[in-house]
């Protein structure tokens, strides 16, 4: 589910689109994610990759929330672009079926909230975007939590809380090396894929438990 550059990022930055699914990342289905799932998400923190796009030196600080089962609750990207287009973006992705008009609000340590309007929709999920200021960072950086609310098909709010544990280190040091994020993307789909073995033993053995009984 790692953020990475796409040609329209190089072209036609005023609507500039990540593709989420690079070939490192675990892959996630997001069709029924109306509302958040139900499975503890994975635990995950925030990390840096750079990459260079023809002309430009694209920096990206991600934040990535899986379930347990591999779907996607949210996933933040800090997007610089420097060379010869500079242009900062904040994009935050949610799962599909949501209410476009809303967008994704936005608030820091529970202060005054800032939309996002969306991007695009697609069949398995929603971004949203909004110019990236220097105050916005300021704010993340000094911040404890971001919440990040959508509005799902049922005109209830789906809000998202994440740490901002560990930002300020990974927004102002060393990106990961190709090799480190994917080995990072490799290690998350492992903890993932145990976690989902430990649940259908659990309801395996639960299920057995209630035969036995009955």
């Amino acid at each position: 589910m790692m953020f990475t550059a796409t040609k329209s990022m190089r072209t036609t930055l005023s609507a500039l689109v990540l593709a989420l699914g690079a070939a490192s990342a675990p892959t996630v289905s997001l069709a029924q994610a109306a509302a958040p799932p139900a499975a503890a998400p994975a635990p995950q923190g925030w990390f840096k990759t750079c990459t260079k796009q023809e002309d430009s030196d694209v920096c990206i600080v991600q934040f990535q929330q899986l379930a347990q089962n591999g779907q996607l609750i949210t996933a933040v990207g800090l997007i610089s672009v420097e060379g010869k287009v500079n242009r900062k973006i904040l994009q935050v992705t949610v799962p599909s079926a949501r209410l476009i008009p809303p967008g994704i609000l936005m608030q820091i340590d529970g202060g005054k909230g800032q939309k996002l309007d969306y991007a695009v929709c697609l069949p398995d999920r929603c971004t949203a975007e909004v110019p990236l200021t220097d105050p916005m960072i300021a704010a993340l950086k000094k911040g404890k939590e971001v919440v990040f609310t959508s509005i799902n098909f049922r005109r209830a709010p789906n809000p998202i809380q994440i740490a901002l544990e560990g930002f300020t280190g990974s927004y102002d040091g060393e990106a990961m090396s190709q090799s480190q994020a994917e080995d990072r993307q490799r290690l998350l789909q492992e903890v993932m894929q145990k976690k989902t073995e430990e649940s259908r033993k659990s309801l395996e053995d639960a299920q057995k438990a209630a035969k036995q009984g009955g």
